[in-house]
Parts: structure tokens; sequence; C-alpha cells
């Protein structure tokens, strides 16, 4: 038998919970996810060719800046910007609206941009993914990590999504992928935060519950009329959609 999913709470905005959240070494995964929009963002040729590119040191992954065009992202359920930050320090041509509807996560995420030094390329913003106050077409690439699996009807965050991202431009959305059962999610809990607070694995234990099959995706994106062929798995606990807005 699968396993069902189980809601877990749409904000995480207990002071104790957020700090928590912010200490857990997310470093890694970020930096996936950022490479990989970055990459993303070029195949979709929505920066001229050598706008961005790696520096050719091995141990620097760092992009520069080939060129001066603004970039407009959006960050749906940016927690405490730890991804917006990554991703200007990474480019100048990124100016990244980061939003998220959990006050106290902001305030978290203000102090992160802060001490980045990263106010003039990142605003913070308390607004509900599920009713955008954007117009329509206003960011060229709409990203969110980890936001899916709060809520209830995801669907509604992807139509907003779509909605805000001008034509031809890039939806980037990473998540959790729920575990076909029991035992394999107490493996991935036990292989990705064994070493975690308790706190923290009964958080990581009550996302994996809560977040979303390929099947649940697939038929969200059905829904909408947008393809699966952007949809993939990527990690043992992680599925990607990336596409371009038609």
């Amino acid at each position: 038998m699968s396993l069902p999913r189980t809601l877990e709470p749409e904000l995480m905005d207990s002071r104790e919970e957020v700090w928590a959240y912010d200490a857990m070494d997310h470093r890694d995964v970020n930096r996936v996810f950022v490479n990989d929009f970055l990459e993303a963002l070029q195949a979709a040729g929505l920066f001229s060719e050598g706008s961005l590119c790696l520096t050719t040191r091995p141990d620097d992954a760092r992009f520069v800046d080939r060129a001066a065009a603004t970039i407009r992202i959006v960050d749906l359920g940016t927690a405490t910007a730890q991804i917006p930050i990554e991703l200007a320090q990474r480019s100048r041509l990124l100016q990244i609206m980061a939003i998220d509807f959990a006050a106290e996560m902001l305030d978290v995420a203000m102090m992160n941009v802060d001490a980045a030094g990263l106010r003039d390329q990142i605003q913070l913003d308390c607004v509900d993914a599920k009713h955008l106050p954007y117009t329509d077409g206003m960011f060229d690439g709409t990203i969110s990590n980890s936001l899916l699996h709060h809520m209830e009807h995801p669907h509604t965050v992807i139509a907003e999504a779509i909605r805000v991202t001008r034509k031809h431009g890039l939806l980037f959305f990473r998540d959790l992928l729920r575990p076909s059962d029991q035992a394999s999610l107490e493996s991935l809990v036990q292989t990705y935060a064994a070493d975690a607070s308790p706190l923290a694995r009964l958080l990581f234990t009550n996302s994996l519950h809560a977040s979303l099959s390929m099947d649940d995706i697939s038929d969200i994106l059905k829904s909408l009329d947008l393809p699966c062929s952007g949809l993939h798995q990527t990690t043992d606990r992680h599925w990607t959609l990336s596409i371009r807005r038609t």
C-alpha cells in the first residue's frame, strides 16, 4: 500500500521552527538548485550567450557576469532567503522578489540578506503564493524550492506562477518526493537527518509525509494544460519541474 499524503501546517511561523530550519545545513542542496536553475535559464535562452558562465577555477562554482540586462525572478516560499542570497551572489544581473507568507521567516530572511549585503538585489515581501499581488507576466522566471508540500491545493500556486511569468519565461520548481512506503521514509530520515536535532528530524519527517508523488504532480500539470516532459525525479527525495511558459 502506498504512503498516503498527510498534510502539515501551511506556515512555519513559530520562532523555534524558523530558527531550527535556518540552522539546518541546506548549503549543498541550495547550491545544486541554483546551479540547475541558472543552467536552465541559459538553456532556455533567457540570457544572451555568455551572460553567465562558470569560472574556470574547479574549486569556485561562482558565476560571473558578462551582460548588463536585468533578469527579474520571483522566489515563491523563500523561507529565510537562502536561495535568493546564493543566486544574487552568483550574478549581479538578477533582481529577486523573495516572498513568504510567514512573517517570522521573513524576519530571519531580512537578517540574512542584510548580513550578505544584498538588499540592492533582493526584495522581501509577505505574500500568499496562492494569491500573488503582481501583474501578469511581471517576471522573467519563477522559482520555488520545497513550498508545494506545504499546500493543501498546490495547483493554485503553480497556476499563479504561470500567470506572473512572462511569455517564454521559465518556471523552475523543486520539492520533496513522497516515499512509496513508511520504511523508505524512515530510511531517508536516517540518511539525511540522522545528526540533526530532534525538531529538525521531525520537520523533515512531516515534510516527507506531506510531499507529493510523481503522479500527483503529473495530474496537476495535466489539469493546467502543462507538459509533463519537464517533470523529472532528480534525487532519491526530490522532483524537479523546469518548463517554459507558452
